[in-house]
């Protein structure tokens, strides 16, 4: 009978202790999956509390909020397990459409918020799946699969005297999350920054206003750039539009032509750089392409120019993806056979069965017949 008391009164280590309280816990949740065959508790739990710690990383989109005709940011509130980001870094997202979940990354543009949650913000591109998708048909309450941030393209701490920000089009976007960080402070940052900003159009101009009134408070001097007006910009003209290049820590993104062009030209002044970019630099002639297999049997027409990621994705594959410029490692697959061409530098990779050669599909494209394990 002591013992007994002892044992209700918890008391007694062995069984109340936290062996114990694992076991109990165990053997309740083989009672709720019982109770909900053929599903589990999981399954339940991610129908009422999707965002719990522990459940796979999700976000709910709680605003849709247009920036431009093909823009719009969305507003999502992430999962308790999400550990935050430095501004400048980026995001994987998973959405499903038309019953294929697709990754694709974009960069985060909130400045600190008190409600925890966090920001993208997706331009349409012209044939996008994924893009159109969030900019135009997304509603409030959707749930989409989320990664950790990742990325390198942030600011040195200490911060620079001076700053050169050079973008173009959605090369705004991980910028824009840069300086909602630094001007949200209480106290201004003492950095002198410019901003170069070109876009084809004001109308296309994402978050336009907003920069013109950090320009009219002090925070920036912007140059703003529109081919309409203007012409394409022409790097070689910048130390005119920023005589001071040279005392300029410089940060760039936008499309591959600029980044390429700025490249050179602050190499050959001897100047640093960094840079973020969106897709990879794929060769001019890549070849005549060929055929890709995949692991279900379907053989479909691969052009010599196009991501095998990209091939497999329009066939209505489920693909593993990442970064999409070959970075993160998150796209590779088994070749299991045939040929293929890196789109970075051409280099060719030839697989016969039982090989086991890897490749990445983002930035791999058919230069044969080739077959894939997935």
């Amino acid at each position: 009978m002591a013992e007994m008391l002892d044992n209700m009164t918890g008391t007694t280590p062995a069984l109340y202790g936290p062996g114990a309280r694992q076991g109990l816990r165990a053997r309740l949740r083989r009672l709720a999956d019982a109770a909900v065959t053929p599903l589990d508790l999981d399954d339940v739990l991610d129908v009422f509390h999707p965002l719990r710690g522990g459940a796979e990383l999700r976000a709910r989109v709680v605003e849709v909020r247009p920036e431009t005709a093909e823009s719009a940011t969305l507003v999502l509130k992430p999962g308790r397990d999400w550990t935050g980001h430095v501004p400048g870094q980026y995001v994987r997202v998973g959405v499903d459409v038309d019953g294929v979940r697709l990754w694709r990354t974009y960069s985060l543009t909130h400045g600190p918020r008190p409600d925890g949650c966090i920001s993208i913000t997706v331009k349409a591109i012209p044939g996008g799946v994924v893009s159109n998708h969030l900019v135009h048909s997304t509603a409030v309450g959707t749930m989409i699969q989320l990664a950790q941030a990742d990325g390198e393209f942030v600011l040195p701490d200490p911060l620079p005297a001076k700053l050169l920000l050079v973008t173009a089009g959605s090369g705004i976007t991980p910028v824009i999350g840069m300086l909602r960080n630094l001007f949200s402070r209480a106290t201004a940052p003492d950095v002198d920054i410019v901003l170069v900003h070109v876009n084809v159009d004001a109308d296309s101009a994402m978050f336009r206003d907003e920069l013109r009134a950090h320009a009219m408070d002090g925070h920036l001097r912007l140059v703003e750039r529109y081919d309409v007006r203007d012409g394409v910009l022409d790097v070689a003209t910048l130390p005119d539009l920023v005589p001071d290049l040279p005392e300029r820590l410089a940060y760039a993104c936008g499309p591959a032509g600029l980044l390429d062009a700025l490249e050179a030209h602050h190499a050959e002044l001897g100047l640093d750089l960094t840079t973020e970019r969106f897709r990879t630099p794929v060769l001019e002639a890549s070849g005549e392409g060929g055929t890709l297999t995949l692991a279900s049997g379907a053989t479909v027409d691969a052009p010599g120019d196009k991501p095998l990621l990209d091939v497999a994705e329009d066939a209505g594959a489920l693909m593993p993806s990442g970064c999409r410029i070959g970075v993160c490692f998150g796209c590779v697959v088994p070749l299991r056979e045939g040929v293929v061409r890196d789109l970075r530098n051409g280099a060719i990779t030839v697989a016969a069965p039982g090989d086991g050669v890897n490749i990445q599909t983002c930035i791999s494209a058919a230069a044969g017949p080739c077959a894939i394990d997935r």
